[in-house]
């Protein structure tokens, strides 16, 4: 059998076109299983959502900064300042102390003495979910936000010889856990006190294809108690979840799809076939030639 000169030029024009065809058909997926928040938003509902606040738990580390009219009386209440040079300090009212620092105050001489750090870094909540402050003993802690720490600091306050008192409250722990189909799993410390799901997947690298995004595990412990809430980021409602902003302490687990199980078994028989193709297409072009 002769192949004319022309149909042997198509067959080595069209066949390596033909191959790469076959090869991008196999490897097509399906985007909507990695795509976030699909269909449409309820933005009149999503806009009257309110985050909560975070929540005080046992192991978190506080920064409380107590200030008021009367400087000089606030420094009692506050932690003491140890400076380079030496000399200590109270932190205090008004404009003097420095919410920066870690443990919770400042120092009224801190520029003229050098940089000041905190004798303790902060206050932090025992087992029994206690602080204890200077000038007001022990306090429980445990299960409040902030408003409501405040609101105990004013109760403690309302007799002793302070002006008009008031707080900067931070947590100086706050961390979340990320673990399974991420990119970078990990523990994450972050400088401000709320943070969504969605941030939370970008600092760790997102989720990878083989990770579930409709089955997003969230575990929480909120007072002494553990809760736990799967989440289908596929869907716009996860904005209006309670666990769409993660709490201090929080676990996130990203499920593995039944996918990556049979991966390696999908990539050899992907291989396998196109080996095959390829196999079978030279064999073709072979048999093709040596019949001229």
């Amino acid at each position: 059998m002769h192949t004319p000169p022309l149909v042997r030029k198509s067959l080595f024009l069209y066949l390596p076109v033909l191959i790469f065809f076959a090869i991008m058909v196999s490897s097509c997926g399906n985007t909507r299983q990695i795509t976030y928040m699909q269909g449409q938003f309820d933005t009149a509902k999503l806009s009257k959502i309110q985050p909560s606040d975070p929540v005080i738990q046992k192991g978190d580390l506080l920064s409380i900064i107590i200030y008021s009219d009367n400087p000089a009386a606030t420094t009692f209440y506050n932690q003491a300042v140890i400076s380079v040079s030496g000399n200590s300090s109270g932190g205090g009212g008004g404009q003097a102390a420095n919410s920066n620092t870690g443990g919770g105050t400042g120092s009224t001489t801190g520029s003229q003495q050098g940089v000041s750090s905190p004798s303790s870094p902060g206050y932090l909540v025992d087992e029994n979910g206690n602080i204890q402050m200077q000038g007001l003993g022990i306090l429980h802690v445990d299960g409040m936000n902030k408003a409501q720490l405040r609101g105990l600091l004013d109760s403690k306050l309302k007799d002793s010889i302070l002006t008009n008192p008031y707080y900067t409250i931070r947590f100086l722990n706050y961390k979340f856990t990320m673990l399974g189909e991420v990119t970078r799993p990990g523990i994450f410390n972050i400088p401000g006190e709320r943070i969504s799901i969605l941030e939370a997947l970008g600092l760790s690298g997102d989720i990878t294809f083989y990770g579930r995004r409709d089955n997003v595990l969230i575990i929480r412990e909120n007072n002494g108690q553990r809760e736990f809430k799967r989440l289908d980021l596929t869907k716009p409602e996860i904005m209006a979840s309670p666990y769409f902003y993660l709490q201090q302490g929080d676990v996130v687990y990203v499920e593995a799809t039944r996918k990556k199980i049979a991966a390696s078994d999908q990539v050899t028989t992907r291989n396998v076939s196109i080996a095959l193709s390829v196999i079978s297409a030279m064999a073709i072009i072979y048999s093709i030639f040596r019949n001229n």
